[in-house]
């Protein structure tokens, strides 16, 4: 099994194979395979990227993302200019629902609230607004409120998992109950399980995943 000194090397590596990150103002530390981010970046991209990439290395079980954004003085903006330019981003991300999203914005930090009908809407508003100028951070308090049996919701989820190249559909179990999917079953790493769970968001109908898949490594 891999150790937690062995993930912490992994980890590292990859953050400084990451062009994009600065990797020498991040520290990791790793206990049971839990990995804590600290440190400091200039934009708040660079903190989600930091997180994904982290979720690539095998061992992986979970992860506190604890990175401040400090912006440069040049790029901080007066939240009225964020939340308009929020706005605008989501007309065109989701030009037929967007209006069902309020945009707070309170020291550069952005808050989508609302109600949404699929999972994938309410990923894409953060994704339009996530790369604004002067945004220190993103909280998606969307709710999903879909009109699909579970049925139909395990059934699509179980096809997604068969189709992809990334998840072992043969372990892993898929429970549906109203909105609320539950996978069980185990894999090799936590970028298999993340997969798993996204792949479940997507299915139309989904109002909440409880991801308890375990890691089994190789």
């Amino acid at each position: 099994m891999i150790t937690d000194s062995e993930i912490k090397k992994n980890i590292e590596a990859e953050l400084n194979w990451d062009p994009d990150i600065k990797s020498t103002d991040i520290a990791v530390s790793v206990k049971k395979g839990v990995v804590a981010l600290s440190g400091y970046v200039s934009t708040f991209p660079q903190k989600f990227q930091a997180e994904l990439d982290v979720k690539r290395v095998t061992g992986v079980s979970g992860i506190a993302n604890d990175i401040e954004v400090r912006l440069p003085s040049v790029d901080k903006r007066p939240d009225p200019e964020i939340a308009r330019d929020a706005v605008t981003a989501l007309q065109f991300q989701l030009p037929v629902s967007y209006g069902h999203v309020k945009v707070l914005v309170r020291d550069g930090w952005i808050t989508l609230e609302g109600a949404l009908e699929w999972q994938y809407q309410k990923e894409r508003a953060a994704d339009a607004v996530r790369h604004l100028k002067g945004v220190s951070g993103v909280i998606n308090s969307i709710n999903v409120q879909p009109k699909v049996s579970p049925i139909e919701i395990k059934r699509k989820i179980e096809e997604a998992f068969m189709r992809s190249a990334e998840i072992d559909a043969n372990h892993i179990i898929v429970e549906a109950n109203g909105g609320e999917v539950i996978l069980k079953g185990s894999v090799h790493t936590w970028f298999e399980r993340k997969e798993a769970e996204r792949a479940a968001w997507l299915a139309p109908g989904v109002t909440k995943v409880q991801d308890k898949i375990s890691i089994q490594p190789y």
